[in-house]
């Protein structure tokens, strides 16, 4: 199933739905009205923490709809989530490649990591699967690109073990770990202020449900301006999902709704000779098999 958010146009809420072509999606909270159903559905964060109870009601409107379905000509596709309730979990150095054409960078004779190494986006990064990015060259100038699976936590947990933790999964999104690279090492190293400008996490374009994709086996690319950038496939990834969920939730609560960024691989620009940056005008593609295509354009602030 691919659950979205989406706006109609000319209006300013915000509705969930059921994508059942690539031109149609089902308004559930319509959909719900009309077969008397009483679960909060009208936000994508309702339907994640509704768990199976929630899920079986989308089947239901999936199978039998009751209205006629949106048209997206009429309406435009939003981050899935659009304001997480807390930081977007994201992690560094998750493909080899990736892994080594940073240390070529930093020439520091880096080993690799026997843990993940975990950072977080802000909430307020988050921006819409068509929107543009904002660049504003009075902070920075340096704006790389980073594709990325986003893994959706659906049941939350503490101390989750591997074995169980795919059960923990609701879906899987695109993000664009978007990041201005002076910014990320000015400040002491940590990478948090030069991944969370605004707008810098698009995703989307929709959230396709664990029971309907293999995240295993997906190819993803990242195109600037019609030229390919980066170009892999998520059996690549060093620290498999299930690790991933393990090692963040010892210790640590994840909760519905929480978001997993699961590493980019190689191509990324600044590991490129001489480095090379986006600018106001180019158009960012992120792919991933399976789940669609972001197209974001890179505008002034």
């Amino acid at each position: 199933m691919r659950l979205v958010t989406y706006q109609l146009l000319n209006t300013t809420a915000l509705r969930t739905g059921i994508q059942i072509s690539r031109d149609e999606v089902l308004d559930i909270v319509n959909e719900a009205l009309e077969i008397g159903s009483s679960y909060r559905v009208s936000t994508m964060l309702d339907i994640i923490a509704g768990g199976e109870v929630t899920m079986n009601l989308l089947r239901e409107i999936e199978a039998h709809p009751k209205t006629a379905p949106v048209m997206l000509n009429k309406a435009l596709l939003k981050a899935p989530i659009p304001r997480p309730t807390k930081n977007i979990f994201c992690v560094g150095w998750n493909y080899l490649d990736h892994f080594n054409e940073g240390g070529e960078v930093a020439k520091d004779n880096r080993e690799l990591p026997a843990y993940p190494v975990f950072f977080t986006k802000a909430p307020t990064a988050v921006n819409g699967p068509y929107d543009v990015i904002p660049f504003d060259e009075n902070i920075s100038t340096q704006l790389d690109w980073e594709v990325e699976l986003g893994v959706i936590v659906g049941e939350g947990g503490k101390n989750i073990s591997e074995a169980d933790a795919m059960r923990h999964v609701f879906g899987y999104t695109i993000i664009n770990d978007v990041t201005w690279r002076d910014l990320q090492r000015r400040h002491g190293g940590q990478w948090h202020k030069g991944k969370s400008l605004d707008g810098t996490c698009p995703m989307g374009p929709c959230i396709v449900t664990a029971d309907a994709i293999d995240p295993t086996n997906l190819d993803l690319e990242c195109r600037v301006s019609g030229v390919v950038k980066q170009q892999s496939n998520t059996k690549h990834l060093y620290f498999k999902i299930p690790r991933l969920i393990h090692d963040l939730s010892e210790g640590m609560t994840l909760e519905a709704g929480d978001i997993i960024s699961t590493g980019t691989p190689e191509g990324v620009g600044f590991a490129r000779k001489p480095p090379e940056w986006m600018q106001p005008g180019d158009l960012l593609e992120t792919t991933i098999e399976g789940i669609g295509i972001m197209r974001n354009v890179i505008g002034f602030y």
